[in-house]
């Protein structure tokens, strides 16, 4: 299910288990230009006190995916970053268990800001969430080589 693909890997491995993108613990699936998908095993932390997964934790899923699908880097060991200018998110289910599955897209770009869509499903294939954002690509990330990651 989850998928290993160069040249983002070992950067996105790095980001994924550094700050709060580690106490999240999810698992990137494919990348490319313009697009991104990740994967959630949902845990305990994860639910809110009704016992549903918590907004906040769909809300993060669309924030990276809306931001990686505009930052994907071709060469190995660099990374793009960007900053959310606005992030827009409607709920539409819930789910106890199981793995999430969240997809981005970008639907716009200049050449630092672009405008990105994502929605979150859980592993029936049922919506959980959709989001929208906007996002501003941080120094250097405007180019598709990236900048050396430093944590």
């Amino acid at each position: 299910m989850h998928h290993d693909t160069p040249p983002y890997h070992e950067a996105s491995q790095a980001l994924m288990n550094a700050g709060f993108h580690k106490l999240l613990g999810y698992k990137q699936g494919r990348w490319a230009a313009g697009e991104t998908e990740v994967f959630l095993d949902i845990e305990p932390h994860h639910l809110n006190l009704g016992g549903v997964v918590h907004g906040g934790v769909l809300s993060t899923l669309l924030d990276i995916v809306c931001a990686q699908s505009g930052t994907y880097c071709t060469v190995r060991g660099n990374v793009r970053k960007a900053i959310t200018l606005s992030l827009t998110t409607s709920f539409t289910g819930q789910c106890q268990q199981g793995t999430l599955r969240a997809v981005g897209k970008v639907r716009a770009k200049g050449t630092r800001v672009y405008h990105a869509s994502g929605e979150v499903f859980d592993d029936k294939g049922n919506l959980l969430a959709i989001g929208e954002g906007t996002f501003r690509l941080r120094s250097g990330s405007e180019h598709d080589a990236g900048v050396p990651l430093v944590l």
